[in-house]
């Protein structure tokens, strides 16, 4: 067992080191747009009710599921189809 009195230093290697003030900010977007990936940029308050890009597709699945349901209920209560 390892001795809990000793203090664990620091022992990050040289090479992992970042230096953040040379970082830039969406220095990839350019390419991912180019690409053909999808960035969806939400408003704060919409991003605080999702906790990932799991949540956020997970209810837009639902709201088109509810979208086709409501349309097909639509049809067949009898009321003219309308053209997408």
């Amino acid at each position: 067992m390892k001795d809990k009195s000793k203090e664990s230093k620091d022992e990050l290697r040289p090479e992992y080191d970042f230096d953040y003030s040379k970082a830039v900010r969406g220095k990839y977007r350019n390419r991912l747009l180019s690409e053909g990936d999808n960035i969806v940029v939400l408003d704060p308050d919409i991003a605080e009710a999702f906790r990932d890009s799991a949540a956020v597709n997970a209810a837009l699945r639902s709201l088109l599921e509810l979208t086709r349901s409501t349309r097909r209920l639509m049809r067949r209560s009898g009321a003219p189809a309308k053209k997408d």
